[in-house]
């Protein structure tokens, strides 16, 4: 029981980023438009996968999830050249919000941007949570 309560302990911080990041690249659509919103939304898009490898793996390190969002990020963009996700988007809104549509150079950078930034945060917290008193790392 209390392996189960040490996995959830772990697990709801990871959940709630992630609502939040969903929450964020929202509002950055519905406040902003044009390439601050595209890419401030290809960060955060890396951002949330950030956050769902920690939801999975909560022991993860920041830099070994950083480049797991990296690559899948970079992944889903390069698949974006094949053509297949803006053909599969256009019949699947859903489709179309996770793989994207059309291939664009500079998205890779971005999501360096988003996996750098979501690493540094993570990387803080969990400094932070280590000198808290009476909690053990």
């Amino acid at each position: 029981m209390d392996d189960l309560r040490r996995g959830l302990a772990r697990r709801v911080p990871a959940a709630a980023a992630a609502a939040l990041t969903v929450a964020a690249g929202l509002g950055v659509r519905a406040a902003l438009d044009g390439d601050i919103a595209k890419y401030a939304g290809d960060a955060l898009y890396t951002v949330l996968v950030y956050v769902l490898v920690v939801l999975v793996a909560p022991s993860v390190r920041p830099v070994r999830a950083a480049a797991l969002a990296a690559a899948v990020s970079w992944a889903v963009e390069l698949f974006q050249a094949t053509g297949l996700p803006d053909a599969w988007g256009r019949r699947s809104a859903l489709v179309h919000l996770v793989l994207g549509s059309t291939f664009n150079p500079p998205d890779l950078v971005w999501y360096l941007v988003g996996a750098a930034g979501a690493a540094l945060l993570h990387r803080v917290l969990r400094a932070g949570r280590a000198t808290a008193p009476g909690v053990r790392s």
